[in-house]
This record gives structure tokens, C-alpha cells and sequence, in this order.
């Protein structure tokens, strides 16, 4: 069973790892409510405990409906995970934003402090993800993809073996773990699908997702890093039988099916998962297509072309505002479209288009700014305007990549193995600080990077290495 955590932030210490801290999101105001509430309270019950007891026990059901909602709404209208921690890609909303403060606003000429690093992963892109005492990890080892579970040290508890590995071209693990309930569930790059105890390694079920709805396997294998929603496990296979399909994440069982987008493949981008004008609604790419479907019924509701020639749609779509943002390498390009509810159903209107051709980094939006690097002619890092597909800012100094924000800073692995600290603006970036992550320039660091408990997480493949940025003045 999961080692439970406090929820308001308390220090825990658990045997064999340091102490961390627990940074769950917190609705905005409630800590506010509380403490003037239960200050008022205090006062006015000093001397009746038995009133003042009843009446804590009043104030937390009034306040429970709104913490709550809190954890089901992220940014913007995007759906968290209830889990704690980085349960999944990109963190509980899938947006690569963070919402720890005291953080280091500049590092040292060689970096902030390594903590630690955890060597002989195996070969591989995908990024950890981190919740309670372990972190989950898979690599390409020889001809097996291996599904690590780390503790926060780096010292290896379980290991267990998900099929095969890649070895065709770009060898390596591909996505990234999520978790649920107890349970890690990890996608390899042939279409088995497992699903894991989290504590022990324990293989509870698989199922291959290409073989079961009929798919075929793309050029550089099937990449994506699964979305949990409630009971649902949502995979996107592409193939006569499904495009997209919702299975019970219990057991595996089909719960609901998105009929397939013409002679459409899958591809290697990742689902989203948002609320707009009442629905809960899921949008993800296809090898020509970006497609939203409802989340409950998986009834498609609109498509919108995301051609290239090689079917080769990478980035997550972007969401914000009741707008979508597809990137794709070629053709399209970034393209943002306007979602419209009405009596017949949903559609999405172009809004703008872009020159932005994200592919292995996500574009990530912040106060109304959503940060992207290109990809083909211009490889370097963009600032665009989420109102209208302007180009604000740009930064030559760093080649194409992935990014996180946390703390008013980006932090920003890009492939040629340079990590930064970007202070953004709606007209400029700024690097403040930066140290190469590996000895070397390389071509491929393509892992997201990861931040939870003021610890900075790289990889570049069979290395993870753990950073301290949080400010200790």
C-alpha cells in the first residue's frame, strides 16, 4: 500500500530517503479563507472546546466542495490528476507548469547542486514520473524495455521487464509512465500496455493495443504517454477498430471506442484532457488529423486537419482559453482553433496560424504567452502571442527542446544537452543561467524535464541526475 502524505505541506520523513516536502496544488484563496476563519473562530470559542470542535467539524464540510473542485480543475480549464506529486507527463495537468515557489532565481556557473544521479537506465527519452517515496522510469535495455521504480535517492527498489525494446531507428524507451490508485501503467513501443503495482512491480494485466483494435505500428513506434481519467485508461491506437479507446483501468476491458479518422494511423503525440462549456472533453492527433472527443462516451466531436508527410505529429496539443494549438513539423504547421459549443454538438474554428513547428518539446502557455522552440528552419525557442498567433520574442541561444515553468522561471533541457534558467516576458526571454548536462554537445536530449520538493529532474538516456534548485537563504 502507498505511504500516505499530509496534504497540507508538513515535512514527512520516511526510512532511507531525506527529508522532502509534499507540493500537491491548493486551490488559490482557501489557506486564505482558512486561517481567517479558523482565527475568528478561535477567539469567539476559546473557552467552549466542545462548541469549538463542532464547530471545526462544520468548517471542513463547508470547505470541502471547494477544495475539491479545486483538484479536479487545473489552468485554464485543464483536469488535474488527483494524484499527488508528478503523477504523469508534464505534471498533474499536462501543461508543464509547476506550482512550487522558493526556488533558486539563478544557479551557480557550473549549476545548482547535484544531489545525485542514477546511472546504467538503459537507453531512452522518457521522463520520470514521481509520486509518494518512488520515482518511475523506463529504459532500453538489450532487447528488453525495463520499468524502473527508483526511491528519492536513485537507489533502485523493483525493476521489471514491459516486452521489448526499439531497435529500429532512434532506439530508446519512449513514453513515460502514469499513475494511479497504486498502479503505473506504461505504454512500449510495439503497443503492449502494462499495468503495474506501484509498491512492488507486480504485473496485474497487459493487453497490446495495435494487435487488439486493429492498428499498425509507425515509423519511429508508438509513443504515447497514457492519460488516467476516473476509472478510464485512455489510449489512442488507431486503428480499424479505434482511433482513440477508453479501457477500465481496473482490468482492461474496453469501456468506449472513437471510431477511426478515415485511413488515419496512430501517431506520437500525447492526449490532453479539459473542461469547456460543460464538457469533459479529451483532444489528441492522429497521423492527418487533430480530433476531440467527450470524455465520458468517447463521441467524437471535431476534427481538424494536421497533415505532414510522414505522419509525424509529436507535440501535445496546447490548450487555454477555449482554444487548441497543433504543432506539426511540416505542412500545418501551428495552427490554433477556437472551440464553439452549440445546440449540434462542439466545433473548433481556425484562429490563427503560426510558423511553430514544435515536435519532441511541447508548447507550454503562460499568461497568455505559450513558449515553443521550432524544429526545421528556425530551431530556437519562440514566444507567441495566444490571442492572435503573433511572434513576441525569440531566443537563438538555445537550440530546440522541452520546457517546465516553475517559480516565475522556465527551465529548459534542449537537445544539445543544455539546461537553463529562462526568465520569461511577453516580449522577451532571458536566460539567467545555464550548464551543460552532458560533458559533451549532443543531438538527442529530448526528456522532458521534471521538478517536485525543490529537485530538478534530467535525464539523458541511461541517466537521471537530481538537482537541489530550492532557495535555502
Amino acid at each position: 500500500m502507498m505511504e500516505r502524505w499530509n496534504p497540507g505541506g508538513m515535512t514527512r520523513t520516511h526510512p532511507g530517503i531525506p527529508e522532502f516536502r509534499h507540493s500537491r496544488t491548493r486551490a488559490k484563496g482557501v489557506g486564505v479563507i482558512m486561517e481567517h476563519i479558523h482565527t475568528a473562530a478561535q477567539n469567539h470559542y476559546r473557552h467552549q472546546p466542545k462548541t469549538w470542535a463542532r464547530a471545526c467539524v462544520a468548517l471542513c464540510l463547508l470547505l470541502a466542495p471547494i477544495q475539491a473542485v479545486r483538484a479536479e480543475t487545473g489552468n485554464e480549464g485543464l483536469i488535474a490528476s488527483p494524484e499527488p506529486d508528478w503523477p504523469q507527463w508534464r505534471g498533474p495537468r499536462r501543461d508543464g507548469i509547476s506550482n512550487e515557489k522558493g526556488l533558486l532565481q539563478s544557479w551557480p556557473q557550473e549549476g545548482p547542486a547535484l544531489l545525485w544521479k542514477a546511472e546504467d537506465l538503459g537507453k531512452g527519452w522518457s521522463s520520470p514520473i514521481i509520486v509518494g517515496p518512488r520515482i518511475y522510469i523506463t529504459g532500453d535495455v538489450g532487447d528488453d524495455l525495463v520499468i524502473y521504480a527508483l526511491d528519492r535517492t536513485g537507489a533502485i527498489q523493483w525493476q521489471v521487464k514491459n516486452g521489448r525494446s526499439w531497435r529500429n531507428p532512434y532506439p530508446g524507451a519512449r513514453a513515460a509512465c502514469v499513475y494511479s490508485e497504486g498502479r503505473v501503467y506504461n505504454l512500449n513501443a510495439h503497443g503492449r500496455l502494462v499495468c503495474l503495482d506501484a509498491a512492488t512491480g507486480r504485473e496485474l494485466w497487459d493487453t497490446n493495443i495495435l494487435e487488439r483494435f486493429k492498428g499498425r505500428n509507425i515509423t519511429w513506434a508508438i509513443s504515447e504517454c497514457l492519460l488516467i481519467d476516473g476509472p478510464r485508461l485512455i489510449v489512442t491506437p488507431g486503428g480499424t477498430e479505434a482511433q482513440m479507446a477508453a479501457l477500465d483501468k481496473r482490468t482492461g476491458q474496453t469501456l468506449w471506442t472513437t471510431p477511426r479518422l478515415g485511413n488515419d494511423n496512430t501517431t506520437y503525440s500525447a492526449p490532453i484532457l479539459f473542461q469547456y462549456a460543460g464538457r469533459r472533453v479529451i483532444v489528441n492527433c492522429s497521423s492527418a488529423h487533430g480530433f476531440g472527443v467527450d470524455a465520458d462516451t468517447g463521441e467524437l466531436l471535431w476534427t481538424v486537419p494536421a497533415k505532414n508527410p510522414h505522419g509525424a505529429n509529436v507535440a501535445a496539443p496546447v490548450y487555454g482559453a477555449g482554444r487548441v494549438l497543433f504543432m506539426t513539423p511540416h505542412a500545418e504547421l501551428g495552427r490554433a482553433y477556437r472551440l464553439e459549443a452549440n445546440e449540434r454538438g462542439m466545433t473548433a474554428e481556425l484562429a490563427w496560424k503560426s510558423h511553430i513547428d514544435a515536435v519532441t518539446g511541447t508548447g507550454l502557455l503562460l499568461d497568455g504567452i505559450v513558449y515553443a522552440a521550432g524544429y526545421r528552419d528556425r530551431k530556437w525557442w519562440f514566444g507567441i502571442d495566444w490571442q492572435t498567433g503573433e511572434t513576441r520574442s525569440e531566443l537563438k541561444d538555445l537550440t530546440t527542446g522541452a520546457a517546465l515553468y516553475a517559480d516565475g522561471r522556465l527551465y529548459i533541457l534542449d537537445e544539445a544537452g543544455t539546461a537553463a534558467l529562462v526568465k520569461p516576458g511577453p516580449d522577451r526571454m532571458e536566460i539567467v543561467s545555464q550548464f551543460r548536462l552532458t560533458p559533451q554537445r549532443v543531438r538527442d536530449a529530448w526528456a522532458h524535464p521534471v521538478l517536485l520538493d525543490g529537485r530538478l529532474y534530467l535525464r539523458y538516456h541511461d541517466t537521471l541526475w537530481c538537482y537541489d534548485v530550492k532557495d535555502r537563504r
